[in-house]
């Protein structure tokens, strides 16, 4: 998961699959993501993935809004951490 673009699409299929079974694979995208980006780009981006994930989050239900809040929760991890 190299690109912003392909993390994106890649944790919105999983949050409208909603399977926390998958909830390793989103953070493996994530974290793919931020090895690849340059640093100046890791916290932007990272703040796009947030965007996305609260956006689905509003327009999903059940575990898909309970997957939405887990990527968010990690998301903000990392940003602490960059």
């Amino acid at each position: 998961m190299p690109g912003l673009a392909d993390c994106l699409s890649f944790l919105r299929l999983l949050i409208a699959r909603g399977d926390p079974g998958a909830i390793p694979l989103a953070t493996s995208a994530i974290d793919d993501y931020l090895a690849m980006a340059p640093i100046s780009a890791g916290r932007r981006g990272l703040r796009v993935l947030q965007q996305d994930a609260w956006e689905l989050h509003d327009a999903g239900v059940g575990v898909q809004r309970s997957f939405a809040e887990t990527v968010d929760a990690y998301i903000e991890r990392r940003l602490k951490e960059e």
